[in-house]
């Protein structure tokens, strides 16, 4: 039987995960990392994209998170998400039109801050579209 840990991920609404884990994958702020039990202790800020979960048995979870922080201790996993949703749960005609809507901002450079913003928005439709295409690719994969 293969070693596990306890894995939560929570947002600042609600518990979106809350189980046992072979393996944990996570877009930290500094490079994407890959968590197995026993794994040192770190904190890290995690930057848009997607926290994968690998159950027990090799059945995988994929969540999209719009960033937050990410503590790693030898048996516990916990993600400290600003927003976090199931990728099946996206809304991928939402995060398609935020994602027309940043680029569009990016090329108007009305301001510093628009510019700034615009670029956040953009990475965030991006991860959200990026999560469901890993999501529908792996369920196309077991047929």
């Amino acid at each position: 039987m293969a070693m596990t840990m306890h894995v939560d991920i929570v947002s600042a609404e609600a518990e979106i995960f809350s189980g046992t884990a072979e393996m944990v994958f996570a877009s930290a702020e500094m490079g994407d990392m890959g968590i197995l039990p026993l794994h040192t202790p770190v904190l890290t800020k995690l930057k848009a994209g997607e926290v994968r979960v690998i159950k027990p048995g090799g059945e995988e979870e994929f969540y999209y998170v719009s960033g937050g922080m990410l503590e790693v201790q030898p048996h516990t996993v916990t993600v400290l998400a600003d927003t976090a949703v199931r990728a099946k749960d996206i809304d991928e005609a939402a995060a398609i039109e935020a994602k027309q809507q940043a680029e569009q901002a990016l090329k108007d450079k009305k301001s510093d801050m628009d510019y700034t913003q615009a670029e956040k928005q953009m990475a965030e439709a991006v991860a959200q579209l990026q999560a469901l295409q890993r999501l529908r690719k792996q369920a196309g994969s077991r047929h």
